[in-house]
């Protein structure tokens, strides 16, 4: 029964199988008629510490070892600093970094990327630790240990070589020492390495802190010879084939970013892991294959301790990687800042605008209010003077007619020659100029053009000076005169004239007056009179106080150093001198290098002289 079932049954499987190939053969068929899956070519950064040819011949091997192992994908090296390593990475030009483990701990707190494989050394029995630093110096060199480095010169390859400057740093931390100032001064050469060590032979470093086996590497290639060289502080573990001055750390990792899918990266460890030591590539590499991923305990360590942040990538890199990461977004706020930049600046320009708009009409509108008030105080001093030039006009005019009829009684009766008629004469004379000065005013509040007449100088300055002859005795000034050219007539305003010549004569006494009476200093004004280009200088000294604020102010209405002054007289002065033609200037006698002292003020008329 079962011997029949068991035939049975065989019967029927070779049945099946004798048409399975028949069955099968149309599914073949339409597999070789899809499309094989693209082949995609990665790139490979590695740290070319040794230069780019010698980087590229030592690690082009495992790339075509990869190539051959890892299904649809190419491999291609592209030696690189440490920098460049970053920048690249963070664009997507290379996916895959072979470098060491200090260097990978820095880029792992910027970048996404998973450490597929640590390298065995072919040296040291194929330890997994080959990474650190060894400190060079010459031979004859007078530095024996590491407390004798303090204050010297050193060269390293980079700040961010793990294998080397970093190392060493630890070793020097470790001893107590400061890292900030232990050496004198620190010259990083960057790659390839050789001449860190041809700096220490041609003396132009004392210290050189190389990679462990940099040393070795460059005498079995005959470089340099060893005997012209020592190590410093050599703790060399047994076993090791290299010296060294430092502890050692993890070799060097195989990273992968984490934009390449999972299955590749998992037959890339497979393929790794699964390389001979005695592969060319192995060999080629200078390795003795590749094991799991050590412990970064080592180096996280070494980091804490010397408080060493990790190699920052720049902010517009930073801000690059998060626009790539979220492109909708980041593109949208980098226009949106863009045009909020825009924005702000067109604001910050319209409000500096109204600012200076608004800046402006509050100035004007003060000078308004200025001129306001002034002409309010000009129209009630109209109103004054012309109520004074009105009053005071019969007055004059009684003393004008009583003066003249004193006169012709005295020359009847006694004749001219009397001091009674020459008193009478000269107040005859001082009355009709008052009248003259009266009528002048209820012109200029009448806004009547002044009468021009032809005049002498010269004539008018004496008779201001003996107006004021009893104020100059009664303040005990001596006035001197230095003229030229008497015959120098001007056209305009006489009575104006004359009375700007009093004005200032009057504030040269008011100058003097006003200094400390028990000053021993001689009053003193001089008046001098010269014609430079058919122009009348006339220039007035004194020796008095001096000007107290600045000349300009001096001109400007109602503006008075005085006690009880109005600030009217030099203003008035001004407008006269200006109906001219010419100009008034005050200054100080030590600014003019012709005064005759070097205190008080000189009061500057010039005229232009008639032809």
């Amino acid at each position: 029964m079962w011997l029949l079932l068991s035939s049975s049954f065989l019967w029927t499987f070779c049945a099946q199988g004798l048409l399975l190939p028949d069955s099968i053969e149309p599914l073949v068929q339409q597999q070789t008629q899809r499309e094989a899956p693209s082949q995609v070519h990665y790139r490979v950064a590695v740290l070319a510490n040794y230069g780019v040819i010698k980087s590229i011949a030592r690690w082009q091997p495992l790339m075509n070892y990869l190539t051959q192992h890892v299904p649809n994908a190419s491999f291609e090296v592209v030696p690189l600093d440490f920098n460049h390593m970053n920048e690249q990475l963070l664009s997507g030009q290379v996916q895959f970094v072979v470098t060491n483990p200090g260097h990978y701990f820095n880029m792992s707190s910027d970048f996404p990327i998973s450490w597929l494989a640590t390298m065995k050394s072919d040296k040291h029995h194929g330890n997994t630790f080959a990474i650190g630093a060894t400190i060079i110096v010459r031979n004859d060199s007078s530095l024996m240990t590491l407390d004798d480095l303090s204050g010297h010169s050193v060269v390293a390859s980079d700040p961010s070589a793990l294998g080397g400057y970093q190392a060493a740093l630890g070793l020097i931390n470790s001893k107590g020492y400061s890292t900030n100032n232990f050496f004198s001064n620190v010259t990083f050469v960057g790659f390839p390495l050789e001449p860190l060590i041809y700096h220490v032979r041609d003396g132009t470093a004392e210290i050189a802190i190389t990679p462990f086996c940099t040393f070795e590497q460059m005498v079995e290639e005959g470089y340099i010879n060893p005997s012209n060289f020592r190590v410093i502080n050599d703790v060399t573990p047994e076993g090791y084939d290299c010296a060294v001055s430092t502890s050692l750390y993890p070799n060097w990792s195989f990273a992968s970013s984490d934009a390449v899918p999972l299955n590749v990266r998992t037959d890339i460890t497979r393929a790794l892991l699964s390389i001979s030591a005695n592969h060319p590539a192995s060999i080629a590499g200078q390795n003795s294959g590749w094991a799991a991923p050590i412990s970064q305990f080592e180096v996280i360590k070494l980091f804490t301790q010397l408080d060493i942040e990790s190699n920052k990538i720049p902010v517009h890199l930073q801000v690059w990687q998060w626009i790539k990461l979220n492109q909708k977004w980041g593109f949208g706020l980098l226009g949106l800042f863009f045009i909020a930049t825009i924005y702000h600046l067109w604001l910050e320009y319209r409000f500096r605008q109204k600012s200076e708009h608004l800046v402006n009409t509050e100035r004007q509108l003060k000078n308004k209010a200025l001129q306001l008030e002034r002409l309010q105080s000009a129209a009630i001093l109209g109103e004054i003077g012309a109520g004074l030039a009105h009053e005071l006009n019969q007055p004059i005019a009684a003393i004008t007619q009583y003066s003249e009829g004193g006169m012709v009684e005295q020359a009847n009766n006694v004749g001219e020659n009397s001091v009674q008629y020459q008193l009478l004469n000269k107040i005859h004379q001082q009355s009709i100029r008052a009248g003259e000065i009266v009528h002048r005013i209820r012109g200029l509040l009448q806004r009547k053009n002044e009468e021009n007449t032809e005049f002498y100088v010269h004539e008018q300055l004496k008779v201001t000076i003996e107006l004021l002859e009893h104020e100059f005795k009664s303040h005990n000034i001596k006035l001197s005169t230095q003229l030229t050219n008497t015959d120098i007539k001007l056209t305009g305003d006489k009575v104006g004239f004359c009375q700007v010549l009093i004005n200032v004569l009057k504030n040269a006494v008011d100058a003097m007056s006003e200094r400390d009476i028990s000053s021993e200093i001689t009053n003193r004004i001089l008046i001098e009179s010269h014609s430079v280009d058919n122009t009348l200088q006339l220039k007035i000294y004194d020796n008095g106080i001096g000007l107290t604020c600045s000349a300009d102010d001096f001109k400007t209405t109602f503006f008075s150093t005085k006690e009880n002054g109005l600030g009217l007289g030099l203003a008035i002065c001004n407008d006269v001198i200006m109906s001219f033609g010419g100009k008034i200037s005050l200054s100080k006698c030590e600014d003019d290098p012709d005064s005759p002292w070097q205190t008080g003020c000189r009061v500057l008329i010039e005229l232009p002289i008639n032809r």
